[in-house]
């Protein structure tokens, strides 16, 4: 009976601790968005942050955006889970980096003003560019929104010790879920309608620092644990993970051989392709990602900032092993599943049983589950409202100030609608995550990257190489790698046909892979061709005045 008491009395302990954190941390947010409120006067304020961000500030804010729920909670339950195919996702996002800073991040800075769509525009008819360029920015920006507001729910729960069958406040597992998914697409809207991109940057900045805190003493904790020995860790993690040595190999969850069965091994290979493909190429074609190149006054800016963040999110990616192995070693599957099916707590679990460890009984592993967590769900907010601010700048930017008013919309109308879609864009989002909650917040982005990779990818590298390009071949290539990957997702066994689908009781797959990129990527640039093959508009001259400002940055803004 003490015991049971003992156990209550640490449980209350714990939430009460982790509020208070969560608290403290998003007073000190909000302080920082009202106070950017104050400096955000013009609209280049509030899209760019009056491009007056440092390199480093700037790296560390792109780190902060980038190292989502999907790379905190995400990644370490994918390894704890699945063991070496759950590092699939770090290496796709570490690698992804790449291909943004050697093809896209100066030319990008250099040719745009606020959005992704000022380059696209810039040699192409303004209306229809405009327009596809909105409609994508929105779909990749909901997408990856899921993955951010069904980490928030997961984390929550665990804060509060709700677990299947038990409440909190009258409110059981799943409500508490839907609750906490409504709270953090509130605090979203508040920081990007109150604070700008100013507000939303500096949010980040003090994230990224916190998440990297958190996730270094982590990792000291859990080698410590295993006095520095690696093999005893990934030892004790194949022993406890229930599959052995195999915890340690690839095929645990992707390209697994089903024998007996070709057919279903040669899918299960091609998902795995297909998500490298989305994971390499999706990076430099998110548009919350991109517009963080407008926020730094010169490309030479924009070239150190990519430095920075591949330093800081290369650090971070090394330490979500530790993460996910010590997961699998200390907690074990079965405790991680059975408080969130897709492993997405497995990092604050870990938390708790290094803090019983260190810090000493039930007190102990509050304490260090109540900071981690609060660490995770700065990560949350900070990245939901980079997002959101992405959305919301393309509807005002390029479809209402240059599609509906025809470019005679002032300043403060502009950020007036930004404003007004940050509300609409976050109330979709909040709607669609509600459904979305048995999925694994990691899994959830890599079909952001795969939307992003299909529809703007193309769109931007033509534009930015490709003399022949015109406006035809730009609406092609974003509507039909956009559709194309979005269609191919719906009849997946992501939608329905499965048990970890979002409608597990409906089944209306037909495509086979849970990834759309291997055929949607291709099919992006296929549309893309085809579209300015078929059409004669051609424009040599603002082509070659692209060019120039691309490379150089003359008449960049």
């Amino acid at each position: 009976m003490n015991t049971v008491l003992a156990a209550e009395a640490g449980d209350t302990t714990a939430r009460n601790l982790t509020i208070a954190l969560f608290l403290v941390f998003v007073a000190v947010t909000l302080v920082i968005t009202i106070w950017a409120s104050r400096q955000t006067k013009t609209a280049t304020d509030f899209y760019a942050g009056g491009r007056s961000f440092s390199g480093f500030q700037n790296g560390m804010a792109i780190g902060g955006d980038y190292m989502s729920a999907a790379s905190f909670l995400g990644i370490a339950g994918m390894i704890a889970l699945y063991g070496y195919d759950g590092f699939l996702y770090s290496i796709g996002f570490l690698v992804a980096w790449l291909v943004a800073l050697l093809l896209v991040a100066e030319l990008l800075r250099n040719s745009g003003r606020y959005t992704m769509a000022d380059v696209l525009a810039f040699r192409m008819r303004q209306r229809p560019v405009r327009t596809a360029a909105a409609v994508s920015t929105i779909t990749v920006s909901i997408f990856y929104l899921l993955a951010q507001m069904v980490g928030a729910g997961a984390l929550v729960a665990l804060l509060l010790g709700i677990k299947p069958g038990t409440t909190f406040l009258g409110m059981d597992a799943d409500t508490a879920k839907v609750a906490t998914i409504i709270m953090v697409g509130a605090l979203m809207i508040i920081y990007v309608t109150v604070g700008g991109m100013k507000g939303t940057t500096y949010v980040q900045i003090v994230k990224a620092f916190l998440l990297m805190g958190g996730a270094l003493v982590m990792t000291l904790l859990v080698l410590a644990h295993y006095k520095f020995n690696l093999s005893t860790l990934l030892g004790d993690a194949a022993a406890a993970s229930g599959k052995g040595e195999n915890f340690l190999k690839p095929g645990g969850r992707y390209g697994v051989e089903v024998a007996g069965n070709a057919m279903q091994t040669f899918y299960n290979k091609m998902d795995l392709l297909s998500l490298g493909i989305a994971l390499v190429l999706g990076t430099a074609g998110l548009p919350h990602i991109l517009i963080r190149f407008y926020t730094v006054p010169t490309a030479k800016a924009a070239r150190k900032s990519v430095l920075w963040a591949i330093g800081i999110i290369g650090t971070f990616y090394l330490l979500t092993l530790a993460l996910g192995f010590g997961a699998a070693a200390l907690v074990g599957r079965e405790a991680i599943t059975a408080q969130d099916k897709a492993g997405n707590t497995a990092a604050p679990q870990l938390a708790e049983a290094l803090g019983i460890d260190f810090l000493g009984g039930d007190l102990g592993g509050a304490t260090l589950l109540a900071i981690i967590a609060a660490v995770a769900f700065a990560t949350i907010l900070a990245v939901v409202a980079g997002l959101t601010l992405a959305s919301s700048s393309s509807l005002a930017h390029d479809f209402y100030a240059n599609v509906i008013k025809d470019g005679k919309a002032s300043e403060r109308q502009e950020v007036k609608v930004a404003r007004v879609s940050a509300l609409v864009i976050g109330a979709i989002s909040i709607v669609l995550s509600i459904y979305a909650q048995n999925l694994n917040v990691a899994f959830l982005v890599a079909l952001a990257f795969a939307v992003a990779a299909s529809g703007n990818l193309p769109a931007i590298l033509y534009s930015l190489f490709w003399r022949r390009f015109n406006t035809s071949g730009a609406v092609w290539a974003i509507y039909g790698g956009l559709l194309s990957a979005v269609l191919l997702v719906f009849f997946s066994p992501v939608v329905s046909g499965a048990p970890t689908s979002m409608f597990p009781e409906q089944d209306w797959q037909w495509f086979p892979l849970s990834n759309p990129g291997i055929l949607s990527i291709p099919f992006g640039f296929l549309c893309g061709w085809i579209g300015t093959v078929i059409s004669k508009e051609h424009d040599e001259e603002k082509y070659a005045e692209l060019e120039v400002r691309a490379v150089t940055g003359a008449g960049a803004h």
